[in-house]
């Protein structure tokens, strides 16, 4: 009688066997040859950049329609204007995040919670930092000890009033020098209001701080590369979307409907602080956006600028992974009521 012998524990069998026909690739998908196939970006840009060639008397017409002159000239306005205040921003919010360590913070701070808070607000003025750089650092400061009001603060004025942002906020506003005093003052009071709201009625156990940073572990010219690359595909990208809405209001949105919105006072506001939540920009590019809606009222454009770098899609979804959903669920409404309640008035009384 033959005995077949059964493979020895480690060895491969029949359908695991590691020879060419049984490769598996790096995407999991295996073909007929056993190497793994998928679509990649490279793959995609080759197939559109075929669909554009193939299509190209289409695409042609279509871009010579008026209205697509039109988008076209906005889209490509606002990212020309943008894109060095962003590079700019990305570089200079991932040197502190990698070079200046936490325990600096937590020494310059005042000890007393309430005195921290405009303290670490008015710190965002010398500390550029864009959204996706000031949420970990907050969460560096609560680990390093400093008090959750304070770093909270930092993290809604940092994004906000740092020296690149109203330096962009100037350029794209040049005639409406007040725009800039506006967006310094709104944004620095709501900081400091939401920082004293989180002293007052905030439980520890609504926050659970991170234990441990991303980039803890690496070199330092690693965490730097890593955190500019991070934040130029992330803020680039929300970027692209703005510049893209901008044009699309501009262009296609029938002139009724936004003179309809901007004329009423109150939907103006309430209307461009929604479009700051949705859009996502980054900081240092969000003016030049502002400026293009000459629609709207400098009012409702202030909210704009004011709502977008305390809370927007992309901040809920970092602020949810860094400090939990419980805090996020909290803190977000907190923020916007915050946001458009004195936006609005510092719109009233400087504008």
């Amino acid at each position: 009688m033959a005995v077949t012998k059964l493979p020895a524990a480690g060895a491969p069998g029949p359908a695991e066997d590691s020879g060419p026909s049984g490769e598996t690739g790096p995407s999991g998908e295996t073909g007929p040859s056993g190497e793994s196939r998928h679509v990649n970006s490279p793959l995609l840009l080759v197939l559109f950049l075929l669909l554009a060639v193939m299509f190209q008397d289409s695409v042609r017409r279509a871009l010579a329609a008026p209205v697509m002159q039109s988008w076209m000239t906005v889209f490509v306005a606002v990212l020309i204007q943008a894109l060095p205040f962003l590079v700019l921003g990305v570089l200079l919010s991932a040197a502190i995040a990698v070079f200046v360590p936490p325990s600096f913070f937590a020494r310059a701070l005042p000890k007393r919670p309430s005195l921290a808070v405009p303290v670490a607000g008015a710190a965002g003025a010398v500390l550029p930092g864009c959204e996706c750089a000031s949420v970990p650092v907050a969460g560096a400061l609560v680990r390093r000890g400093v008090a959750p009001a304070a770093a909270l603060a930092f993290l809604l004025s940092a994004p906000a009033i740092n020296p690149i942002v109203l330096t962009a906020t100037a350029v794209a506003f040049p005639n409406d020098p007040m725009m800039v005093l506006a967006r310094f003052v709104a944004s620095l009071l709501v900081a400091c209001a939401t920082g004293w709201l989180w002293q007052r009625h905030g439980r520890a156990e609504w926050l659970r701080p991170p234990a441990r940073s991303s980039s803890e572990g690496q070199s330092r010219g690693a965490a730097f590369w890593g955190s500019v690359r991070h934040d130029v595909m992330h803020a680039g990208g929300f970027l692209v979307v703005g510049a893209m809405a901008a044009a699309t209001l501009k262009a296609v949105v029938p002139a009724d409907w936004l003179r309809l919105a901007a004329d009423h006072p109150v939907l103006s506001v309430l209307v461009l602080a929604a479009l700051a939540v949705l859009l996502s920009l980054c900081s240092e590019a969000d003016a030049f956006v502002a400026a293009s809606l000459t629609q709207f009222s400098l009012t409702a454009r202030l909210t704009f600028l004011v709502v977008g770098p305390v809370i927007d899609l992309k901040l809920f979804a970092m602020q949810a992974g860094t400090f939990g959903r419980g805090f996020a669920l909290r803190f977000a409404p907190a923020t916007l009521v915050l946001a458009v309640a004195v936006s609005a008035l510092t719109g009233a009384v400087l504008l």
